[in-house]
């Protein structure tokens, strides 16, 4: 797998563009649009909250029951969550502008929204918008690039991935953007994610292998505890690729599988580092489990402690938080077999072995924890299972900007 520069737009046939609609933003865009020139098989996992957004609604409908999908437009700003009736239909609004624009079925046009919960959108704003997105819609990476800013709300940095692979002896490629920052937590962690490939695929694999990444990488990742009304992620796959279409679980699936994973995983972590007011990504690996569901409890118990997250914050290595968090993870190990490790581009360094602390350098400790991304790695010594899960530390910073989000 060969990464590459780009987003959205570099799997072929695709197009994107950002505009400035002000929904809610006066300075910035925040409208984005991604365009596949042939119809796409498409699939897509959304938020487990029962309090589900519109757009997440009117997805979870296309991606069930429509042939192909050939569009995802996408605002920032306002959620268009608990808007009743009213939002459902500016969904349908918002796609029959699209059509109409670009020429395509209303039920081929995915809709998404971020931002405040409870406001409706203004409708005739967006649908300016999208007059404005179908004009500007182009291919370069550029036109990639401004549609990942353009879903931003608190996050302060644009995110997407572009990778190319080799399947059935064709050049296959998949670009991704996506944003979170605030409200994430797993369970389809508020975050959006957009996947373009030009693979040949069945609409039946792309939803089995976008189900299979998601539980490594989305599911994976903690910011505030906070389960978003809007959380989803879609695929897109339009087949210019040419390879040998993929209709069975051998070779060429896996392949895929591998390199979607990879994709998925880079997004996850991305906005696990973005999390509102963090200065540190911090990931936590469990080995030596009996089962992948022990590690996983375990690891994602250890990103969610508000007072380990703190700890990294104080760059502290209070390994004492740590096994706590373990220890009410639900999850049955022995803590006087436990080993903590602490790792950065700074070193690694052992702070407990078998359940009791080794006379290690605080110093040398908080060196390690000082850099932008830090790693623990438990080791429980039941088994071969493993699982990794990603966090960030909790700032002062994240109570400001929650606590001023709607003013």
């Amino acid at each position: 797998m060969n990464k590459i520069k780009g987003g959205v737009t570099i799997a072929k046939g695709f197009e994107a563009a950002a505009t400035a609609a002000s929904i809610k933003y006066q300075d910035r865009s925040d409208m984005a649009l991604i365009y596949s020139e042939v119809p796409c098989v498409c699939a897509g996992t959304f938020t487990k909250n029962i309090v589900k957004a519109a757009p997440v609604v009117w997805c979870q409908d296309i991606v069930k029951n429509s042939d192909n999908a050939q569009a995802i437009v996408v605002n920032s700003g306002i959620a268009n969550a608990c808007t009743g009736e009213v939002g459902y239909q500016y969904c349908q609004a918002t796609a029959e502008t699209v059509a109409e624009e670009l020429g395509i079925e209303t039920t081929a046009v995915l809709v998404g929204s971020t931002g405040v919960i409870g406001k409706q959108l203004p409708i005739n704003k967006i649908k300016a918008g999208i007059k404005e997105l179908a004009k500007d819609k182009t291919a370069s990476v550029a036109s990639g690039n401004a549609a990942a800013k353009a879903i931003m709300t608190t996050d302060t940095k644009e995110k997407e991935i572009a990778v190319e692979i080799m399947i059935g002896g064709k050049q296959v490629t998949i670009g991704g953007m996506c944003k979170g920052s605030g409200m994430i937590h797993p369970d389809m962690c508020t975050m959006l994610s957009f996947v373009t490939t030009d693979v040949a695929i069945s609409k039946e694999l792309l939803q089995k292998a976008l189900s299979a990444v998601v539980d490594d990488s989305y599911n994976m990742i903690s910011v505030d505890g906070d389960t978003s009304t809007n959380d989803t992620v879609l695929v897109l796959a339009n087949g210019l690729a040419g390879n040998g279409k993929i209709t069975k679980e051998e070779t060429d699936y896996q392949q895929f599988v591998a390199a979607l994973r990879e994709v998925n995983i880079f997004l996850a972590k991305q906005i696990a580092g973005d999390g509102e007011g963090a200065t540190a990504l911090f990931e936590v690996k469990v080995i030596g489990g009996e089962s992948k569901a022990q590690a996983v409890a375990i690891s994602k118990s250890v990103i969610t402690s508000s007072l380990t997250k703190a700890a990294i914050f104080g760059h502290d290595a209070n390994w004492g938080r740590i096994l706590c968090a373990m220890g009410y993870s639900g999850a049955t190990f022995d803590p006087e077999r436990v080993d903590l490790f602490f790792e950065s581009k700074a070193g690694k360094m052992q702070i407990i072995e078998n359940g009791v602390a080794l006379d290690y350098s605080e110093e040398q400790a908080t060196k390690i924890l000082s850099e932008p991304e830090v790693s623990a790695l438990v080791d429980i010594k039941m088994g071969d299972a493993s699982a990794t899960a990603w966090g960030c530390d909790l700032t002062y910073d994240y109570i400001k900007i929650n606590a001023d989000y709607r003013s």
